[in-house]
């Protein structure tokens, strides 16, 4: 019998459901895709956050796994709530792709080239707050809809340059659009991006012995370390928090994470290493660093006066 996965139809959930689909298939298992849509698709104008709740990419598909309709999904990790499901788990993480943010632009080569008071689209509190924090002179305006759509608008002119992620367009063989991959030390990359995340029923032991093959036990780890920070900061993956993990030669896994508010006024940063298989600990830890320097103060500021409080 075939394996089911939900995909939503976007150009990118298109590829990486059919990259996990041949995936599984050179292992010998028989996969069908089932097309689901999510709030995230159905609402394409105005700000993600507008939409009301997390996980507007990623609920549907998890319904779907709870109801029997799929039997596994595959998001983009950074898409995906830290909160656990009962009944669901994360079955497998694929080797990472690239993890950087792109300025796009026809007309500036780097993030120093935009003239003064330029105009640039992203969607994202992450993203906005640290370019703010670099440039302040900078107009942010958001940018919704797929890729292409979104490089459409910046052709039509409505923005001098927009930030994209890199592993999308790679992907998506659009990375000929690339300006710059902005520097880490400027704007660090959202918890989980570039990584898939394969999500199954906790209790579907066939599922989840052929997900597990496509498992890249580093690439977990590393999540696994940005996971547990952002969750431990309560801070969901709409607030202006980014974090990145990675191994280091000596083996060790390396964790930087940056909090900021929202209009790039003050940003806090923490960098610690750990053992790789304490990955959850290093999250916590660097996490609670963060904490006290005041993490909590600008995740709540950045939800608005009236939601000083974490979900």
């Amino acid at each position: 019998m075939a394996l089911r996965l939900g995909t939503r139809g976007s150009p990118l959930a298109r590829w990486q459901a059919e990259w996990t689909a041949a995936a599984l298939q050179a292992l010998g298992h028989d996969v069908e895709l089932v097309p689901i849509t999510t709030s995230g698709d159905r609402e394409q104008s105005g700000p993600i956050g507008a939409i009301g709740t997390q996980g507007v990419f990623t609920k549907e598909l998890q319904r779907a796994l709870l109801d029997g309709s799929i039997d596994f999904a595959v998001h983009s990790l950074k898409d995906l709530p830290t909160e656990p499901i009962a009944g669901l788990t994360l079955a497998a993480v694929p080797d990472r792709g690239p993890i950087g943010d792109c300025l796009v632009s026809p007309h500036f080569r780097s993030l120093d080239e935009l003239p003064q008071g330029a105009i640039v689209g992203t969607g994202s509190q992450r993203r906005r707050a640290q370019l703010l924090h670099a440039r302040g002179d900078l107009q942010m305006k958001d940018v919704r809809g797929n890729v292409d759509t979104r490089l459409r608008k910046l052709a039509d002119g409505e923005y001098a340059a927009i930030i994209l992620a890199e592993a999308g367009l790679k992907r998506l063989k659009l990375d000929g659009h690339i300006a710059q991959v902005l520097p880490r030390n400027v704007v660090l990359p959202a918890v989980g991006q570039g990584a898939l995340g394969i999500e199954a029923r906790a209790d579907d032991a066939a599922t989840l012995a052929a997900l597990k093959k496509l498992d890249h036990a580093e690439t977990h780890a590393a999540v696994n370390a940005e996971r547990a920070m952002l969750h431990h900061l309560r801070g969901g993956c709409l607030a202006p928090v980014g974090g990145w993990a990675r191994i280091e030669e000596g083996g060790q896994l390396r964790l930087s994470g940056v909090v900021l508010r929202a209009d790039g006024s003050e940003r806090l940063h923490v960098e610690q290493a750990g053992d790789v298989g304490k990955a959850v600990d290093l999250g916590q830890a660097v996490a609670e660093e963060l904490l006290k320097l005041g993490a909590a103060r600008l995740i709540a500021d950045s939800r608005g006066p009236s939601s000083h409080t974490a979900p």
